[in-house]
């Protein structure tokens, strides 16, 4: 019971990776109040066993949302944990076509929400002497191919806000860290596309499969494992833990396939035949 005394609040977290988290966080002694505009999603959630998760319809997107939902938890008795995961796949036009705004709606869901939600966090968890905040990024962040343009550059920009943010809330005992997902079976893009029922799971079988083929640990991420992340990040076991991320991708970013694949020959095994 890692967190027992403890409240938290987790953005997004009617589904997918926030839903694992808030579960994770709650099973280990958390309270939680989770935010998120999927009100029905949310009050089912809210409906679990163990009576620690509560919920509150959030538009992230909107300042004073954000702000009313970390003071709702301060009210209840103290914020000790923020995560920063509310998304979607956003725009996905290249930057070539991309029209100004949907570049600034994607911004405003994936990046700046996080940096208000660090903003409106921090002072209620200073005056109680500390607190974590965790905040989700992407392997998109990381390099290109992964997702579109809009959605990777906010993702890089939630990396280097979690550093920046480490540096100014440390004087206040407040670490600040990223975890970085890579596929994860979640509905974050196929939402975006406006797919349901049958397409949707065809889709998600396809990214499953895809992951599969991509990567060293052969099979597709879980909102489990990113949640077991974060509940790491969050806890005192990161004490000594502030400014950085863990990257929870099954090795997708190691390197080319030629580095694990022992069918695929890199370049060297290639020239061999050259040597003799």
């Amino acid at each position: 019971m890692r967190f027992s005394g403890k409240r938290a609040v987790v953005t997004g977290g009617a589904s997918g990776i926030g839903r694992a988290t808030a579960l994770r966080l709650a099973e280990e002694g958390c309270a939680v109040i989770v935010g998120d505009i999927d009100a029905a999603a949310g009050n089912a959630l809210a409906e679990t066993p163990n009576g620690r998760i509560a919920f509150r319809r959030t538009d992230v997107t909107q300042a004073e949302q954000i702000e009313a939902l970390v003071a709702a938890a301060d009210a209840a008795g103290g914020l000790d944990i923020l995560f920063n995961n509310a998304g979607a796949g956003g725009a996905r036009e290249p930057i070539d076509q991309i029209s100004p705004e949907d570049w600034d709606r994607t911004q405003a869901l994936l990046l700046r929400s996080v940096a208000l939600g660090i903003r409106y966090a921090a002072p209620l968890m200073a005056k109680r002497g500390g607190g974590a905040i965790v905040n989700t990024s992407s392997v998109s962040a990381l390099a290109s191919g992964f997702a579109p343009t809009a959605y990777s550059t906010a993702k890089a920009g939630v990396l280097h806000l979690t550093k920046i943010a480490a540096a100014d809330l440390a004087q206040h005992k407040i670490r600040v860290n990223a975890v970085v997902p890579g596929f994860i079976a979640t509905n974050i893009f196929t939402s975006t596309l406006g797919l349901e029922g049958t397409a949707r799971d065809q889709a998600n079988a396809a990214i499953a499969g895809m992951a599969a083929q991509a990567q060293p640990i052969q099979r597709t991420g879980r909102p489990e494992d990113i949640a077991a992340a974060v509940a790491f990040l969050a806890s005192d076991d990161a004490a000594f833990v502030t400014g950085t991320h863990i990257l929870v991708d099954g090795g997708l970013t190691i390197g080319t396939r030629q580095s694990w694949d022992p069918t695929q020959p890199g370049l060297f095994a290639a020239l061999e035949q050259f040597a003799a």
